[in-house]
């Protein structure tokens, strides 16, 4: 007796829409690190990555306090999808030092089609579990990562 799921070769929506909308688990090294970025302020950035094998979001890598931006974005790969968090300090018009959390899902469009994939249907997910998140942003090339605006 076939799967009631399976009509003329076909996989029904159920199913698939079952799998594409949970996206991968999260680790709990990566939400730890985002914490420490979050609350004690010892990382500039973190940059997270899909581990296939274990089905869950990974550290991939960690800027400290004092890299910039520009290291950020030089961090980031030229051909493969990440996450990433940056924690932009800037100055009010009141002089008062003030901080916002970025995230960052990073597509590039060179990136293998399966890549891009596996991330857009992991990102709601990851998302939610990075409380404290101020602004989001999409992006395929560095010219699309501009905070400031």
């Amino acid at each position: 007796m076939l799967d009631s799921s399976v009509r003329y070769g076909y996989v029904s929506d159920a199913k698939a829409k079952g799998n594409a909308s949970s996206g991968m688990g999260v680790a709990e090294h990566s939400k730890s690190t985002y914490l420490e970025l979050q609350r004690k302020k010892v990382f500039r950035y973190v940059i997270f990555k899909i581990d296939e094998k274990k089905k869950e979001v990974i550290v991939e890598k960690t800027g400290g306090p004092t890299e910039s931006y520009d290291d950020f974005a030089a961090s980031l790969p030229e051909s493969d999808c990440r996450y990433a968090v940056y924690d932009f300090d800037f100055v009010t018009s009141e002089n008062c030092q003030k901080s916002k959390i970025f995230f960052i899902a990073w597509s590039p469009s060179v990136s293998r089609i399966r890549s891009k994939m596996l991330y857009a249907t992991s990102k709601d997910r990851f998302r939610r579990e990075l409380e404290g998140i101020h602004y989001e942003i999409q992006a395929t090339d560095p010219t699309e990562m501009d905070l400031e605006n």
